[in-house]
C-alpha cells in the first residue's frame, strides 16, 4: 500500500477527529455539508475520516482563524487541490515591491493576492494581514 492510499484510508470516527482537530461535531458536519471534506460512510451511515480529511479540517480551522469565510476557504481549497502547474505559478510576478504595485491593474492585483494566499500550501508563517489593505480595492464601499 503506497502513501497516497494510506492517507485516503477512512479510519477515524468523528469522536477521534474532534480530539485531533479541536472542532465540534457540528463544525465538522458543517464543513462536510459545504463539501470541504468528504468522509466515507459505513453501512450504518457512520462517518469515517482519513488522514487527508483530518489535514483538510486543520487547514480549514487555520484559514478561519486568519479571517477567511466559507466561500474564501472553498476558493483556496479548490486552488490547493488543483495542483497548479509551474507555469501557473510563474505566470505573474511583480517586478518589485515599491511603487510599481500601485500601478497594477485590478486583474493583476487580484492574481497577485491569490498567489500570495496560495504561496505556501500549509499557510504557516504567512501573514494575510500584509495584503488585507489591498483587498479593499475589490469591494465597493456601501457607506
Amino acid at each position: 500500500m503506497d502513501d497516497a492510499m494510506r492517507r485516503n484510508l477512512p479510519l477515524f470516527p468523528i469522536g477521534i477527529v474532534q480530539r485531533l482537530t479541536d472542532l465540534t461535531a457540528r463544525q465538522i458536519r458543517y464543513y462536510e455539508q459545504h463539501e470541504l471534506i468528504h468522509p466515507q460512510r459505513t453501512e450504518g451511515n457512520q462517518r469515517l475520516f482519513s488522514f487527508r480529511d483530518v489535514e483538510a479540517l486543520l487547514e480549514i480551522k487555520n484559514l478561519i482563524d486568519k479571517g477567511l469565510n466559507i466561500a474564501g476557504i472553498k476558493t483556496v481549497m479548490d486552488q490547493v487541490n488543483r495542483d497548479p502547474s509551474p507555469d501557473d505559478l510563474d505566470s505573474f510576478s511583480p517586478a518589485s515591491t515599491d511603487d510599481s504595485e500601485k500601478d497594477m491593474t485590478d486583474a493583476e492585483l487580484h492574481q497577485f493576492l491569490l498567489q500570495e494566499l496560495m504561496a505556501k500550501a500549509d499557510y504557516r508563517g504567512h501573514s494575510v494581514s500584509t495584503i488585507q489593505g489591498e483587498l479593499s480595492r475589490f469591494y465597493k464601499s456601501g457607506r
